[in-house]
């Protein structure tokens, strides 16, 4: 079959979901409104089309579906901040002044097993599907909480953090499902919910963790005092193991032709059986040499075709392996992924520099309590919601997905350089100003400039990694790469952060500057790589029509000068 160039790839699915009542490409987006659904402005399934009649409508029910997979994953993994400092004191063999480098130790545990596991996950995800990993995921990650509220030594916090990590590959692959059940016309609507469903995770989290500790019971101490916020977390994700097993539907259509999921398992533990009782001509390897075309003798022959018919290709060969390296990380994607490198780790930083930067002492901080570092957050998490509720997808539409990355980028760079500025509560420190309501003014601002950016730049990121992949069947290694790069902005930025920060306490004046400074500047390469990413592939439908009408109208324009002589010297 021949292969589409990418430019007629955009333009074939702008006018497909547009024009025409036929059936849309399987692998990715949902049928159109019929005819009639269009003229009245709803969909077949009651979704409102007036807005946009080109627009698909959303697959509400699967939305959902994920939106309770996204809470309930960042809902149990943000419930172990309130208590992990706290925890990890009361293990034998820590030192009060050594916590918070265990409890980084902790965290990068987690993050560096992430880093090892997530392109893995992502590659299965696009061999067997989707489904089958979140719900192991969901599972396996169950089980590590309940190990965790059980941990009693720094060293089994440390190693049952590890196993989380490397068993969790969720979050890419709810980023895939969501690219694969949309499709250009509406994937800016369903991507821009997706961060608020985050942001509320990183609310309830807390709430969740900081609540449910009881250090004493009876009158006398808990021996696992941090087991109860554990337990739930575990019984929030077998909820949603549940709800995923009756209401997920499987997205990637090449998983959709293989038996059913329980078969699928019972002969991969029967392989599992064969090779534990090291059979001669195991099934796997008599199925594998067939696909590799090996033939043999009119016996084995029967037996491959046994062998065909009751054990199913568990790993099957998908379109997208056909793809060329060259073909799959193509410019746009390198930087892609190179920025969303740098953009990960300037926003993991900046999360780990801030709360330390602030209770620090002046000079080189700005001495809040704790409560008060907290309302930050807080109001911080507000704009979160409000921004990307009401604002980012209406800017994002008008000027697009690329201009919105690079735009965050610069903004996120003028967060980095204002914030040692940000003046102090009452000393004559070297700031903009002094006094606490000037101090809680400028703190807000430079938290709404780091907001803004990190919900346009990381929304605008996941969009165009979703766009960038040439083929649906290697969405899942893609968003699995991004991920493990994300791993590596959490594992490595706040190690960095905190050893920059250290230095500068000694550096005077303005040693702060340093810190911030250091990734200020490493955010402005990013910014500058960003102008890099040009392919028009990667904006969504509604930015496609308006780019072809432009197209169109420059066209008529070229012919009306060519037809006027006299207009074209003038101009």
């Amino acid at each position: 079959m021949k292969r589409l160039s990418a430019d007629q790839r955009r333009r074939s699915s702008t006018l497909h979901y547009s024009s025409f009542p036929t059936k849309p490409p399987t692998s990715r987006g949902r049928p159109p409104a019929s005819p009639s659904g269009q003229d009245s402005g709803l969909s077949q399934d009651g979704s409102d089309t007036s807005a946009n009649p080109h627009e698909s409508p959303l697959p509400k029910k699967q939305l959902a579906i994920l939106a309770v997979i996204a809470l309930a994953e960042q809902t149990a993994l943000n419930s172990i901040g309130p208590y992990l400092p706290d925890m990890t004191a009361s293990f034998p063999g820590v030192n009060g002044d050594k916590v918070g480098m265990y409890v980084g130790l902790i965290a990068s545990a987690f993050a560096l097993a992430q880093l090892a596991t997530n392109f893995f996950w992502g590659w299965v995800s696009d061999r067997i599907g989707r489904k089958p990993v979140i719900l192991l995921g969901t599972l396996l990650s169950a089980g590590c909480f309940v190990a965790f509220g059980f941990c009693r030594r720094l060293w089994q916090a440390i190693l049952v953090h590890a196993l989380l990590g490397l068993v969790n590959g969720n979050q890419a692959v709810v980023t895939t499902c969501l690219g694969e059940i949309t499709d250009r016309s509406n994937q800016s609507r369903a991507f821009t919910y997706l961060p608020v469903v985050f942001g509320i995770g990183g609310i309830t989290g807390p709430v969740l963790g900081g609540l449910l500790v009881i250090k004493e019971l009876n009158g006398k101490p808990n021996p696992y005092p941090y087991l109860l916020p554990n337990l739930v977390s575990a019984g929030v994700l077998l909820t949603d193991l549940v709800l995923c097993m009756c209401f997920l539907e499987e997205s990637l259509e090449e998983a959709k032709h293989l038996p059913p999921l329980g078969k699928r398992v019972g002969h991969l533990f029967s392989w599992i059986w064969q090779f534990v009782g090291l059979s001669h001509r195991p099934t796997y390897l008599r199925h594998f040499t067939q696909a590799d075309g090996a033939t043999g003798d009119a016996d084995g022959a029967n037996d491959d075709a046994d062998s065909q018919v009751s054990t199913p290709n568990f790993f099957p060969e998908a379109s997208g392996d056909k793809l060329t390296k060259a073909e799959i990380f193509n410019r746009d994607t390198v930087l892609l992924l190179l920025t969303f490198l740098i953009f990960q780790l300037a926003n993991i930083s900046f999360n780990s520099l801030f709360p330390t930067w602030a209770e620090a002492q002046p000079p080189a901080g700005r001495a809040l309590t704790t409560e008060e570092i907290g309302l930050l957050l807080g109001f911080a998490g507000v704009v979160t919601i409000m921004f990307q509720v009401g604002i980012y997808g209406k800017l994002r539409d008008k000027i697009g997905n690329k201009i919105t990355y690079r735009v965050s980028f610069a903004i996120f760079v003028a967060a980095f350089v204002l914030i040692p500025w940000v003046g102090y509560k009452g000393s004559k420190g070297l700031g903009m100003s002094q006094g606490k309501v000037a101090l809680w003014m400028e703190l807000a601002f430079v938290l709404i400039l780091k907001t803004i950016a990190a919900v346009g730049g990381l929304t605008s990121a996941m969009l165009l990694i979703t766009n960038s992949a040439p083929n649906p069947n290697v969405l899942g290694r893609l968003n699995g790469l991004a991920q493990t790069i994300s791993a590596v902005g959490h594992a490595v930025g706040p190690f960095v952060a905190g050893s920059l920060f250290t230095a500068a306490v000694h550096i005077h004046p303005k040693g702060e500057a340093l810190a911030f400074g250091v990734f200020g500047g490493v955010t402005f390469v990013g910014f500058l790589l960003a102008f890099g990413i040009r392919s028009k592939d990667l904006e969504t439908k509604s930015w496609d029509d308006e780019y072809i009408q432009d197209e169109n109208a420059d066209e008529e324009e070229g012919d009306q000068t060519e037809d006027t002589p006299f207009l074209g010297r003038s101009r």
